[in-house]
């Protein structure tokens, strides 16, 4: 109806007579306050022939027209130079380049539309339905922009429902039930509207995270994604023509660039991975693990947890919900791949997975932590904060693992929560004290990258101890098996991986450029075989030598003549100038060589 022209606003003024505005029943923009308006500014209906445009204006949109038709001026906008393009209304405004009007399928707004590749904006908000078709999307995050879908940016709206439907047939238990009164339940609905928002509102900032991770992840990472969307067409669950998902070839080549998907792609991904994984664990008895139940408790608004918590155990979307949950905090924070790839790399189920990254989440006590970067919003670059969280990623993943080769499907999430959570607090403890003088400088370092961009210096620590806690469930099993001190056992892992160059070989395995499904198999077999070599040379040290207080030293001396060819081979190793994945598989094999029988004890 109207076009709103504040060349120069004043956020603090505007958003005081928005407010006004909002508040006030059936307001248009007729009602907003002309003296609010900055010098040039005005509010101007679209079915007036021409518009005048104020100087202001015109050195705003760098044009010399001194009047224009509406359609003509909204075409402008859409193309200004602006940080945000927020679109709020009914009607699909941007297409792609090689898109005709004839395919958006809205005449109505044929006079307006632009290509994806002309907006002047850095970001787009869809506040509304189709305001731009999915190329339309693509083309402007391909030429730079930050733009997720409506699907994305809308998903309040879905979620708010989901809450509503979901505390109405809790409360209506609780009535039959008779520990709520019918009159008290208008009352007790109204207390929990900010909490429900929040709620709501916690839901999109994590899929809008998981993006932005996902974004993060291309290159040498993209091949995961891309056996995905393989593995949902050959199911039958995914037509890559209609969402608009680039074919193989066109895969390979972002790869060999550099790039990865963008952000209305990815967001297409997490939807279905949602969905698929949604289906999977509510098939499966993820519900019944006493553990992962609780999450029924803390979907709902803390007034219902504690005094209708027996009544949840009734609701009839019990099972909904649980599936529900455990599949957002999982996908959100772990990717659109993940399950997949645990599922394929471990033959574990899906809710074994599940299970699986719950221990790793809990014994890491990554709900702090995501908790602790988060709460830096707007005070630290975005970029440190999605690598922080990029940094746990890769300890949880390799921890999902562990747990899956090591305990099978056979999961018990408390049992696991409890063996394994006290040793690696203590592990934390002690890395300090069993680091080399060069690994202590590079996680100095790390630290000070940290405090440099403004992060408090107790996440920076954690943040820097974070890659060496990648053996910890080794060290802390083995401690436990051999009922010996976490400490004792991390000295001698550390030891020997600095002596065997473990830790190089680690990180030269993880730079492998996967090309595809068979290459993150074989990269992942390696992985496991390194950990599972260092791990089993651990064990037969801390045997052999039993209690003395150098295992490592007095382990070395009795072996050296067996030992030395395997240390000299990984030194002479650390000096080639590149790597791949017969000579790594080479020096992974080394490793068990010594364990067996004339290398070792």
């Amino acid at each position: 109806q109207n076009i709103f022209l504040d060349p120069d606003p004043d956020p603090k003024t505007s958003f005081s007579e928005r407010q006004r505005m909002f508040k006030k029943s059936r307001s248009g923009w007729d009602d907003y306050n002309p003296a609010k308006i900055s010098a040039g500014g005005g509010i101007h209906s679209r079915l007036d022939k021409t518009i005048p445009l104020s100087k202001q204006v015109r050195d705003w949109l760098e044009i010399s027209e001194t009047a224009l038709s509406p359609h003509e001026l909204i075409k402008l906008l859409l193309r200004a130079k602006v940080d945000m393009l927020w679109n709020g209304g009914i009607g699909t405004y941007v297409k792609s380049s090689k898109e005709s009007n004839v395919d958006v399928g809205d005449m109505s707004n044929n006079s307006l539309r632009i290509n994806g590749n002309e907006l002047g904006c850095r970001v787009v908000g869809e506040g509304g339905n189709l305001g731009f078709t999915q190329r339309g999307r693509i083309e402007f995050a391909m030429a730079g922009g930050r733009i997720n879908t409506d699907f994305i940016d809308n998903s309040a709206g879905v979620a708010t429902s989901d809450h509503e439907v979901n505390i109405k047939i809790l409360l209506a238990q609780a009535i039959r039930s008779g520990k709520l009164k019918e009159k008290d339940r208008p009352a007790l609905l109204a207390s929990m509207t900010d909490e429900v928002a929040e709620l709501v509102l916690r839901s999109n900032y994590l899929q809008t995270q998981a993006i932005s991770m996902m974004e993060t992840m291309k290159g040498p990472r993209m091949g995961s994604k891309q056996h995905f969307v393989a593995k949902l067409e050959e199911q039958g669950v995914l037509n890559r023509q209609l969402e608009f998902l680039p074919e193989d070839d066109m895969l390979t080549e972002r790869r060999a660039r550099g790039e990865g998907l963008t952000r209305p792609e990815l967001a297409v991904l997490l939807s279905y991975s949602k969905i698929l994984v949604y289906q999977q664990l509510l098939a499966s008895d993820l519900h019944e693990d006493p553990y992962l139940s609780r999450e029924l408790i803390r979907y709902f608004p803390k007034p219902l947890q504690a005094r209708f918590a027996a009544v949840m155990e009734q609701h009839r979307l019990r099972r909904e919900i649980i599936a529900t949950q455990v599949t957002n905090s999982m996908v959100n924070r772990m990717g659109v791949s993940f399950c997949l790839r645990m599922q394929e790399d471990t033959h574990a189920s899906p809710a074994a997975v599940a299970k699986a990254f719950t221990i790793a989440r809990e014994i890491f006590a990554a709900r702090e932590f995501w908790a602790e970067v988060e709460s830096l919003d707007n005070r630290v670059p975005a970029e440190q904060q999605t690598m922080a969280l990029l940094t746990l990623w890769n300890v949880l993943r390799q921890a999902t693992r562990w747990v899956l080769i090591r305990r099978g499907g056979r999961l018990d999430v408390d049992e696991m929560v409890q063996r394994w959570s006290a040793g690696l607090k203590a592990m934390e403890k002690t890395i300090l004290s069993t680091l080399s003088a060069e690994d202590r400088a590079e996680m100095e370092q790390r630290r000070q990258a940290s405090l440099d961009v403004g992060m408090p210096l107790s996440l920076a620590d954690r943040i820097a101890s974070l890659e060496y806690l990648l053996p910890a469930l080794d060290v802390v099993e083995t401690a436990a098996q051999g009922q010996l001190a976490v400490a004792d056992v991390a000295r001698v892992y550390l030891g020997l991986g600095e002596l065997l160059h473990l830790k190089w070989l680690r990180q030269q395995l993880e730079s492998l450029p996967v090309k595809g499904q068979w290459h993150a198999h074989a990269r992942a077999i390696l992985r496991d075989e390194l950990f599972s070599n260092h791990n089993k040379l651990v064990d037969s040290i801390l045997r052999e030598s039993g209690r003395k207080k150098d295992p490592l030293d007095c382990w070395m001396s009795k072996h050296e003549l067996r030992v030395r060819p395997v240390i000299n081979f990984m030194s002479e190793m650390v000096e080639l100038p590149e790597m791949d994945f017969a000579t790594l598989s080479v020096a992974v094999r080394s490793l068990g060589q010594i364990l067996e029988p004339g290398h070792a004890a």
